[in-house]
């Protein structure tokens, strides 16, 4: 074999080589997404004039009105461009690879003062997401703007368990379920009012189920803010407590992996315990000020879990925060990852064997502002 002829072949072979490795690389790449999920946090969808919504809102107890009426004002003020051009952006991130969006509850501010109002605010947002997110189904879970105000409890649970059946196309009673995709669980739970009976009852039905994925509203793990027992079965009595670690230890036995909402905050936390793991996403979508449009990490580490909480002084009603070191003491010995950005945006999970991520887009981002290595 002539020198010529020996360095045609190698060059023919590194091609080769180099084109399999590519092969290898987007085969390896295409396995890891199987699918994926766009998933928006809380978006408190409201408009302006506050009247449009909130012209039979009476809150009778001075501090709540005020409060409450400074949300109004926020919510519409952040739905005349900021959070539509969220949206657009959400939109943008469907791929064919994508099989649904999700909502992590407080859909909608609430606080309409009358139960046929109410049913138009969540019929209008239903209605309006999905024409702007490609008509995919929508999945969202219960919050507790989406439950709050005269009548809003009985019309939610009357019309979003008919809605959520025709978005999965099952049979939805509750605002407890769960759907599979693939070899997937997805298990909906409604921490406002948690039905205990019926989330043993689907983590049994489940079992053997390749990823399990528990979506709330509240978080599982106390979050680190003023009113931080506001998250799955957090009441501070003895009859919470146990529930709360019964699950616990139940979810990490499953290794399950939690999106949830509710603090307006983008928050990760992986933990591990009681012969297992827990992942939590929580996800922001309440874009209330254009700074927020942007990535920043306020707090990091299992150490920094905590902390926020300490540099408040009082709740919304001026009370004292009171001091609750005991039960995150309880829960910072297992975390071993911990993020805390104020950022609000939207996000989209890729989903496969071995592998769960998220990516978030700050604000309307065209570009990945952070990446969330779950499993």
């Amino acid at each position: 074999m002539d020198r010529r002829h020996f360095i045609s072949l190698s060059a023919t072979g590194l091609l080769s080589l180099a084109l399999t490795d590519e092969l290898a690389a987007l085969e390896a790449k295409t396995l890891n997404k199987e699918y994926s999920i766009v998933i928006l946090g809380d978006t408190h969808y409201d408009t302006e004039p506050a009247s449009v919504y909130h012209s039979n809102y009476n809150e009778k107890v001075e501090w709540l009105n005020r409060v409450q009426r400074a949300e109004f004002a926020r919510n519409g003020e952040m739905w005349r461009e900021r959070c539509p051009r969220m949206l657009k952006r959400a939109s943008k991130l469907i791929t064919p690879d994508t099989r649904m969006v999700f909502q992590m509850g407080d859909l909608i501010q609430g606080d309409c003062g009358k139960g046929e109002v109410h049913q138009k605010m969540l019929s209008d947002v239903m209605d309006s997401f999905k024409k702007e997110l490609g008509n995919l189904p929508f999945v969202t879970v219960v919050g507790n703007h989406d439950i709050r105000g005269v009548d809003a409890k009985a019309t939610y649970h009357k019309y979003m368990p008919k809605r959520m059946s025709e978005e999965l196309g099952k049979t939805i009673t509750k605002t407890t379920f769960s759907f599979t995709i693939g070899k997937d669980a997805y298990i909906v739970l409604d921490f406002n009012n948690p039905d205990d009976m019926e989330i043993e009852k689907l983590l049994k039905e489940t079992k053997g189920a390749r990823h399990t994925f528990v979506i709330t509203h509240g978080p599982l793990f106390p979050f680190d803010g003023g009113s931080c027992r506001w998250f799955f079965h957090g009441g501070n009595t003895k009859e919470h407590t146990a529930a709360r670690r019964h699950f616990r230890k139940l979810f990490a036995q499953r290794n399950v992996v939690c999106l949830c909402g509710h603090v307006h905050s983008t928050e990760f936390a992986d933990w591990h315990g009681d012969g297992g793991r827990i992942t939590q996403m929580t996800m922001n979508s309440v874009w209330s000020n254009e700074e927020l449009g942007k990535y920043k990490v306020l707090y990091q580490g299992a150490d920094q879990y905590g902390e926020k909480r300490k540099k408040q002084a009082t709740l919304d009603n001026g009370s004292p925060v009171k001091d609750e070191t005991p039960l995150f003491d309880e829960y910072r010995p297992g975390l071993k990852r911990y993020t805390y950005s104020p950022a609000a945006g939207s996000y989209k999970m890729h989903v496969s064997k071995h592998h769960i991520n998220i990516d978030f887009y700050a604000g309307d981002s065209m570009d990945i502002s952070e990446t969330f290595i779950l499993r």
